[in-house]
């Protein structure tokens, strides 16, 4: 074995029958339709238990090199979601009244979003998510990471739908520049802000945009 070989153990691989690879898939599609983005949250406190589950199962994606490339912040302090309020609206408001292209707003007008976000407020849990572009060693020597944004968002997804398969509603949101979380949460500059997660219970008269997801054929194509 050479010095660059890892230690290896056996897959813990459950080969399923067909029937049930049908079930499972079957239903997890049922279970995945009815995600939908909130912005309209309650204020209800959730088990952090719920939430710790759920970021170790994000913690469970796939990484370049094994890298594991993120940091996920989790903030339930009212006053530290207040100050991601006001530095998200801030940047908000600078994008919706010049940097936003024309195309871009008339996109997402039917959505009725703009600069005011008090779901980061309101919500329990806000978690920030942290692309680690490259970390120090305790020797003092770089070690880059690889593959750290697509790594990042894969382990993102995870955590969206372990949420929303525990029960929660979630919400990503992605003020430009993002720059001013590393400050609020002391994040060193080797991270890099991808979004925030906001998730909760939705208030019992949320509502949300009446869309049409593309059919499978619209986005997939089968080759052989």
């Amino acid at each position: 074995m050479s010095s660059n070989s890892i230690e290896t153990v056996p897959l813990p691989f459950t080969r399923l029958t067909e029937e049930e690879m049908h079930r499972r898939a079957k239903s997890f599609l049922t279970l995945i339709m009815s995600r939908r983005t909130v912005r309209e949250f309650s204020n209800e406190p959730v088990p952090i238990e719920i939430i710790r589950n759920c970021l170790s199962a994000a913690g469970t994606a796939p990484s370049g090199a094994n890298r594991q490339p993120w940091h996920f912040a989790v903030i339930s302090d009212p006053a530290i979601k207040h100050q991601i309020r006001l530095g998200a609206e801030e940047e908000e408001r600078e994008f919706y009244q010049g940097r936003a292209p024309q195309d871009w707003l008339e996109a997402v007008a039917p959505m009725g979003t703009d600069a005011n976000k008090p779901f980061l407020e309101t919500a329990p849990y806000l978690i920030v998510i942290f692309a680690e572009k490259f970390r120090f060693q305790d020797s003092g020597i770089k070690q880059k990471n690889y593959y750290v944004t697509e790594s990042a968002s894969i382990a993102t997804g995870v955590l969206i739908t372990a949420l929303h398969n525990a029960g929660l509603a979630t919400l990503t949101h992605t003020p430009s520049p993002m720059k001013f979380l590393n400050r609020i949460l002391d994040r060193p500059e080797t991270e890099k802000p991808l979004m925030i997660l906001v998730t909760g219970y939705p208030k019992p008269d949320a509502t949300v945009p009446a869309i049409t997801r593309k059919p499978l054929e619209a986005f997939t194509s089968f080759h052989g």
